[in-house]
């Protein structure tokens, strides 16, 4: 819990950042347009469709659809990041329109008519009444909409880091995928604790508002506004800082500790600081090493090629890695800085007790089964060209086919929830939840060799650092990474950890 704590006040800053940013640019967008409506009630119908619209959208496809949307304005020469801050910000802006919008015109249509000829009486213009009579009026329904928006926001805002903006997410994230239950419980507290305490400020402005306080909204407003300057201060990029060589990782544990690997011994061999960038998705990852807003991460050749590629054919290791590597370099301009020496590959994985009672050792033999067995898979498994090969060879027909999170999928197998799962060969959970691994006796299942893949302005900017890497190649073999992982998935270390002692054990060169 030590551990969680140390990282609670950054990630709770970024966290507050985020919402506090999202939330600001939410009104000042939301209120001008809500009195636009009232102005024209033919904008109305278009405009509240637009936000509810918007609104339906998954939180976290939402803020996907962010990467490849700025990717695409840096191809046509608007330098942005695609990843980080910005998509984040976006996303969650637009996140909380609605409820401030829809209030600003509810609050300002439920102004008493008879107040508006009153003011009209006394030679107040449009403008006036709109400044002295309506906003103040409607203000108290206003700052409702905005404390909706707020507690949404906040939410949402743990979603925001798989595209690579830090917040309380990451927390839950890497405790979902590494079994942490202190970081999860650390992620959950902190993000309630943080909507209950901006909703609470801006319910006293409310009141206050409401009931004619004026201490009670300006006493709570400066406390917001407090808060908004220390979040802003934190954001202020410093212009004498040199970039860090930044490292990514996808949503499961070997990749946490693959990141830490890479930097410890980025660090231990060069000059330059590293900052990890965790529990990214598969394309996001590709898109922002070519936008150069990621240096470096580790990739799997079968991977690439089925997903990034597009390739349905399997061939044979060898073949792979070279296509992988040819099409990375001359096609991304991205450098291939080698194999760290092991393979991660996709391996269909059964409760022991139950592959032992059925006599089920092979992918053959589970064919015989399987229209009696339930399998799980991973988000992308079961649309990726080694599903549709394995249902093709194989002839697979299970009684029904769940797509859930890792993390679960390993629990929901141990639990007897699923018969099957999609596992991956070096996973540390399939020692420690007694799994057995079907072998692939047709051969479907292509090569998944890890591979480091560095940015373009890595290699121009630190070669320092590709050569460093260089000598970490083949080191790792996949008894190697299984007993990392296991050391993190049932040994209670940390990936940061784990990583140290690999380094401390490193043999002279």
């Amino acid at each position: 819990m030590s551990d969680q704590l140390a990282l609670l006040p950054g990630y709770l800053l970024a966290h507050l950042q985020l919402t506090l940013v999202a939330l600001g640019l939410g009104a000042g967008f939301s209120i001008p347009v809500g009195i636009a409506v009232t102005r024209n009630p033919a904008l109305e119908g278009p405009v509240l469709g637009v936000a509810g619209v918007i609104q339906t959208i998954p939180s976290l496809a939402l803020l996907a659809i962010m990467v490849p949307a700025l990717a695409g304005l840096s191809a046509v020469g608007l330098e942005v990041r695609s990843i980080g801050y910005l998509p984040a910000i976006i996303a969650l802006t637009l996140y909380s329109v609605l409820p401030i919008l829809r209030n600003t015109v509810t609050g300002i249509r439920g102004v008493d008519p008879a107040l508006l000829e009153a003011a009209a009486g006394v030679g107040m213009t449009a403008a006036e009444r709109l400044r002295r009579v309506e906003l103040p009026l409607a203000m108290p329904v206003i700052v409702a909409g905005l404390r909706t928006a707020t507690v949404w926001v906040v939410g949402t805002a743990t979603l925001s880091t798989p595209v690579g903006a830090t917040s309380l997410g990451n927390f839950i994230f890497s405790g979902l995928q590494t079994r942490n239950e202190a970081a999860i419980l650390t992620g959950c507290l902190a993000a309630a604790g943080l909507a209950v305490l901006l909703d609470q400020l801006i319910r006293r402005i409310e009141v206050g508002l409401r009931e004619r306080r004026r201490a009670s909204w300006m006493a709570s407003s400066g406390v917001l506004l407090l808060l908004v300057a220390v979040a802003g201060g934190a954001a202020i990029p410093r212009s004498d800082a040199v970039r860090p060589v930044t490292i990514g990782s996808k949503t499961f544990t070997e990749q946490y500790i693959l990141s830490e690997v890479l930097a410890q011994w980025i660090e231990a061999e060069t000059p330059h600081r590293t900052e990890a960038v965790q529990s990214l998705g598969n394309t996001v990852l590709l898109d922002a090493l070519v936008a150069d807003d990621l240096d470096l991460y580790v990739d799997y050749s079968g991977t690439v090629w089925a997903e990034h590629m597009g390739q349905k054919s399997l061939p044979g290791r060898a073949e792979v890695l070279s296509g992988v590597t040819t099409w990375l370099e001359e096609e991304k301009g991205l450098t291939v800085i080698g194999g760290l020496g092991f393979q991660n590959t996709y391996v269909l994985g059964m409760r022991r007790e139950q592959a032992d009672r059925l006599g089920i050792r092979t992918l053959s033999d589970l064919a015989r089964h399987a229209g009696s067995l339930e399998i799980g898979g991973d988000y992308v498994f079961f649309d990726r060209a080694e599903w549709a090969a394995l249902e093709e060879r194989y002839a697979f027909v299970f009684r029904a086919e769940r797509t859930m999170d890792p993390a679960l999928m390993y629990e929901a197998a141990a639990a007897g929830e699923v018969d099957v799962i999609s596992a991956y060969s070096t996973d540390g959970r399939i020692a420690a939840m007694d799994l057995v691994m079907l072998e692939d006796d047709l051969g479907v299942i292509p090569p998944y060799d890890a591979l480091v893949i560095a940015s373009a302005r890595l290699a121009r900017d630190a070669p320092d650092a590709v050569a460093a890497l260089r000598s970490l190649a083949g080191r790792i073999d996949e008894t190697k990474m299984q007993r990392m992982n296991f050391s993190v998935d049932d040994g209670g270390l940390t990936p940061a950890e784990v990583a140290r002692r690999f380094h401390a054990e490193r043999p002279a060169d």
